[in-house]
């Protein structure tokens, strides 16, 4: 005889299975984000334009190495200017398709006029003045899909570094649109944000981070990064309010 009771659900089919993410999923933020708290041991995972990316394990030469030099430039800037924050691969709610996890951001503080804020789970909301990617070439999602969601969402400064192929390329968010940043004759990117934020792209790409610093460190004892400090400071205080007649 045939059994025909009901048989019993396999796990998958039970109300408190929760799918693991993969890449090439479709979500939309919430479940992206019910999917991601239940693999405690995922590293690194993002939702762009609705599509699911589950990161491989990250080799030393092609990411980890070009990784540090990158936060060691930006966290240099962050040490001298008080009220800029900087983050290492935080997870960014951007909108309900796109929760990237870029290798770096640097943020102005709430509190100096910010545009983004910590989430009361510790996680940011808005868009970042500054992303940084490290890729591995011009045919990464970094460079399309991604792009687009930042251009959208209204990332005002956007850099990826193109390992293999030796490129760093800075984007301006201008009128809506990004224009790629070129290097003034001395080959320094200087931020449109971040002023005395300025980048020589050859030592970068070279690993020379002396120079690097170097060039950063005359970004900073400039004119208008002591400026910037300053209004930073005044914004914090309410100082900024100021010299109005009262």
């Amino acid at each position: 005889m045939v059994n025909t009771s009901p048989q019993q659900p396999t796990s998958s089919a039970t109300p408190d299975y929760i799918p693991p993410l993969e890449s090439g999923d479709r979500l939309v933020r919430p479940e992206f984000e019910r999917r991601y708290s239940a693999m405690p041991n995922l590293k690194k995972a993002e939702l762009i334009e609705g599509i699911v990316y589950v990161a491989s394990p990250l080799r030393f030469e092609p990411h980890a190495e070009p990784h540090g030099n990158l936060m060691g430039w930006l966290w240099s800037y962050k040490v001298a200017t008080p009220g800029v924050r900087l983050g290492d691969n935080p997870t960014v709610r951007l909108d309900l398709d796109n929760e990237p996890q870029p290798d770096a951001i640097l943020i102005i503080d709430t509190a100096c006029g910010g545009r983004s804020y910590i989430g009361v789970d510790g996680y940011v909301e808005g868009a970042p003045e500054l992303v940084a990617e490290v890729a591995a070439s011009s045919a990464t999602k970094d460079l399309y899909d991604k792009k687009r969601a930042y251009r959208r969402n209204g990332i005002q400064e956007y850099i990826v570094w193109q390992v293999f192929e030796s490129t760093v390329s800075w984007f301006s968010l201008q009128d809506g649109e990004y224009v790629e940043l070129t290097p003034n004759p001395d080959g320094i990117i200087q931020s449109q944000v971040f002023p005395g934020l300025w980048l020589d792209v050859s030592a970068l790409v070279t690993g020379n981070m002396q120079q690097v610093l170097g060039v950063l460190q005359t970004g900073l004892n400039s004119g208008e990064h002591h400026k910037f400090v300053e209004e930073l400071h005044k914004f914090a205080t309410g100082d900024r309010f100021s010299g109005n007649g009262e």
